[in-house]
């Protein structure tokens, strides 16, 4: 199923913490991508299909700056990203090599890339802040990729922090982290989040009334029958 701009939209109004649930309903675990949290607060909820980029440890006769200029290389992968996209990276949980910064996340948003995910870092801080490309990291460091890692291929398969991502699998971000949502699972994903955002308000508004815990969350018998009727 194709991620159209009514799925985003729908997806937009569904938090990560949501979308987990939903997906544990399915018996997938392992969808929130570890060590990916936002680069600043305020970053808004980004929807998109993932375009993958891996690394593997450094090896000191490719992990070199002249490698930037090879065919194979970040900088051609940038120039393979559509619009939309969120590019996804495999840095391995390395921390102390920032595999981008300000230059390469000002020509991904000049692209139009809607999110960088990474379970590693970035460098140039106040550059890539000032690119206004929406960062989910592990946080920064000043030595460039090279110092630890070798760039080999991009729009394959990649583990990021723990989790198996596929290119155009769904990437949705917010403050919680990064979450992903298998392809094949779209559609039912977008038939149930919403509903689930639905219920869990419905529950809140019980919440500020008093209601106590047991037989609201999770709901008993009763509990359905007044949530459903208060639908119609």
């Amino acid at each position: 199923m194709a991620l159209s701009a009514e799925a985003i939209a729908t997806l937009k109004t569904v938090s990560t913490a949501t979308l987990t649930t939903v997906l544990l309903k399915k018996g997938l675990r392992n969808v929130w991508i570890r060590g990916a949290v936002p680069l600043k607060p305020g970053q808004p909820r980004i929807v998109g299909p993932a375009f993958t980029l891996r690394f593997v440890p450094a090896r000191e006769d490719l992990a070199t700056p002249a490698s930037w200029a090879s065919p194979i290389s970040t900088r051609a992968a940038i120039e393979a990203m559509p619009e939309g996209c969120v590019a996804v990276v495999d840095a391995m949980g390395v921390t102390d090599a920032g595999i981008f910064g300000d230059i390469l996340c000002a020509r991904m948003q000049k692209r139009g890339v809607a999110a960088l995910v990474t379970d590693g870092v970035v460098r140039d801080l106040a550059g890539v802040l000032d690119a206004n490309l929406p960062v989910w990291c592990s946080g920064v460091a000043a030595p460039p990729s090279v110092a630890g890692l070798t760039f080999v291929a991009w729009q394959q398969p990649i583990g990021c922090g723990g989790v198996a991502v596929f290119p155009d699998d769904i990437i949705v971000v917010d403050q919680d982290g990064a979450v992903l949502i298998p392809a094949d699972l779209l559609e039912a994903v977008l038939d149930e989040a919403p509903e689930q955002e639905r219920m869990e308000a419905w529950i809140m508004t019980r919440i500020d009334e008093g209601v106590p815990l047991p037989g609201l969350y999770p709901m008993n018998a009763e509990t359905k029958a007044l949530y459903e009727a208060s639908k119609k």
